[in-house]
């Protein structure tokens, strides 16, 4: 009976589907000068695949360096993260240059676009570190690109579009390589209101349409309205709001 029990269980356990992001008790600590700064302190959460999580807080209380720890930009001081079931705490810098590679999209608040590249370049650049051919990595930027409404823009380079539409770009970017994990910095922070909320609908509907992870550091209150999961971020103190 007990062995029965068990085998049931494991099976049970065995459908759960694991989380994306686990994070546990994340610590990181920075030296200014002679002074120690804690920017986490014992941060822990964990994000389903294909959520869409929002990310709150003040200007320094420790959001932009989550996200760098999750992109595998930054380690730790003390904690794990797993994401995919990789440790990144312990990863080796060609692991982490393969992950950020392969699974990680980046969307800033400036978009750092490569000034001398076109709209098209720029998105398919990352493809190219992938080793996809230039014609198969043209293809798919073309399709992105044309499918955020910029058809019309693809030869043209940064200086020559306007905030939102470098912010489509960069998401575009971001989306290409198909990872599992879009992390945004402050994504509308630059923006007037209403192009703010059609770079916010442009990523509702890319998280929908691709099944990819978001989370989201902002100080935009309107996104609240369509977040899963929503964090909040004081003195590097994650806490967890109840949607």
């Amino acid at each position: 009976m007990y062995t029965k029990c068990v085998y049931c269980y494991s099976i049970v356990m065995s459908e759960i589907p694991k989380p994306l992001v686990c994070v546990r008790h994340v610590e990181k600590t920075y030296r200014q000068g002679t002074i120690l700064v804690k920017a986490l302190r014992g941060v822990t959460f964990e994000l389903p695949r294909g959520a869409f999580a929002i990310l709150f807080g003040p200007s320094g209380c420790g959001k932009s360096t989550l996200l760098h720890l999750l992109g595998g930009i930054d380690r730790p001081t003390q904690g794990e993260i797993y994401i995919l079931e990789q440790a990144l705490h312990r990863a080796s810098e060609a692991e982490l240059t393969r992950f950020r590679r392969d699974q990680i999209g980046f969307v800033f608040q400036c978009y750092n676009l490569i000034p001398a590249f076109s709209a098209l370049d720029n998105v398919v650049l990352p493809l190219l570190a992938q080793g996809q051919s230039l014609k198969a990595a043209r293809r798919r930027g073309q399709e992105l690109l044309e499918g955020m409404g910029l058809g019309l823009r693809l030869k043209h380079r940064p200086n020559a579009l306007s905030g939102g539409e470098q912010q489509r770009v960069a998401i575009a970017r971001a989306l290409a390589p198909g990872p599992a994990l879009v992390l945004a910095d402050e994504p509308t922070g630059d923006l007037d209101s209403s192009t703010a909320q059609e770079i916010v609908d442009q990523m509702l509907a890319l998280n929908r349409q691709t099944g990819a992870t978001f989370l989201i550091a902002t100080h935009n209150p309107a996104l609240q309205a369509f977040a899963t999961h929503i964090f909040e971020m004081r003195d590097g103190l994650l806490e967890q709001r109840v949607k």
